[in-house]
């Protein structure tokens, strides 16, 4: 699957920046992108705005593939806390990761 790379701005987006961001992720999915990244790596102070770009994106996406990578580990905090974690493709740490399926075993208490 080809993947097309779209940069966080930084150090400090705005929201006119996130609304230009939203606007070329959705071109880039018309014109037939099948998954996007989106390059953090510029980011080196996180802050809310950040994470408010990133949520718009992830709402731009509508579920098509969009990841971050070479995010620092304050953004990742940032987006952990916020539940945008998984933006990362990373499994959260208190959630198993995607597809496994926890056991039961027989003396185990109801929930």
């Amino acid at each position: 699957m080809e993947t097309t790379r779209l940069v966080l701005p930084g150090p400090d987006p705005t929201a006119r920046d996130a609304v230009l961001l939203c606007a070329r992720l959705a071109r880039l999915y018309e014109d037939g992108a099948r998954a996007v990244v989106c390059d953090a790596r510029p980011v080196t102070e996180p802050g809310l705005a950040h994470v408010e770009a990133l949520a718009r994106l992830r709402l731009t996406a509508r579920g098509r593939p969009l990841r971050v990578i070479g995010a620092g580990d304050g953004l990742r905090a940032l987006l952990d806390l916020v539940g945008l974690v998984e933006l990362l493709g990373e499994a959260e740490e208190r959630e198993p990761p995607g597809r496994v399926q926890e056991g039961v075993e027989a003396d185990d208490p109801a929930p």
